[in-house]
């Protein structure tokens, strides 16, 4: 998988964090650097964990699987990108944000949360025999970028972008499913 491919995949992970980053600048009364910080560093060191375990895990059994591994490819990044797209078009119920609490344990849940799928994309780059460093590294900084100016956004602008941004990733890994797919089936 090319670096612009991994790149790519990362900021289409990101895009869940960045939607929860956008809703919790709502709650800021104004935009605080470090909170944005904070939020960016749960986000990311999560992002770019879950891919790690998921790696690890598919490497166990990558080797017993090798004739089928892109459509595995495939079928992860699908699922994942198709839920995102139908997460992001489910009617939002009105949420206060106002009084959202950054402690730990409410980073925690929204960090777990929002990386879960990044586990499953961990599996498949076991499978497509991907650079794990450098991907998690990607993923992660990618991550805490994007949800800094995550917080940002929401605190300017709100909850608008929420929706757009779940669909923006959702979609992206739709697609990179597919190129995996038609590159294995020799079509591309």
């Amino acid at each position: 998988m090319a670096i612009l491919e991994l790149l790519i995949i990362a900021a289409g992970l990101a895009m869940d964090a960045f939607a929860v980053a956008i809703c919790l600048g709502v709650s800021l009364s104004e935009f605080s650097l470090k909170k944005a910080i904070k939020i960016g560093l749960y986000f990311g060191l999560f992002q770019g964990i879950m891919p790690l375990f998921g790696y690890l895990l598919g490497n166990q059994f990558a080797n017993k699987i090798v004739t089928i591994d892109h459509w595995i490819a495939f079928a992860l990044l699908g699922v994942i990108g198709l839920n995102m797209i139908k997460e992001s078009r489910e009617k939002q119920e009105d949420t206060n944000y106002n009084e959202v609490n950054l402690g730990i344990k409410t980073m925690l849940c929204l960090a777990i949360a929002t990386s879960i799928d990044a586990l499953a994309i961990g599996i498949t780059f076991a499978f497509l025999q991907v650079d794990i460093v450098f991907s998690v590294i990607s993923i992660g900084v990618i991550t805490l970028v994007l949800s800094i100016i995550g917080v940002k956004i929401g605190n300017l602008f709100g909850c608008r972008f929420k929706s757009r941004a779940e669909f923006s990733g959702g979609l992206v890994l739709v697609l990179m499913g597919i190129k995996i797919l038609v590159e294995h089936l020799g079509i591309l």
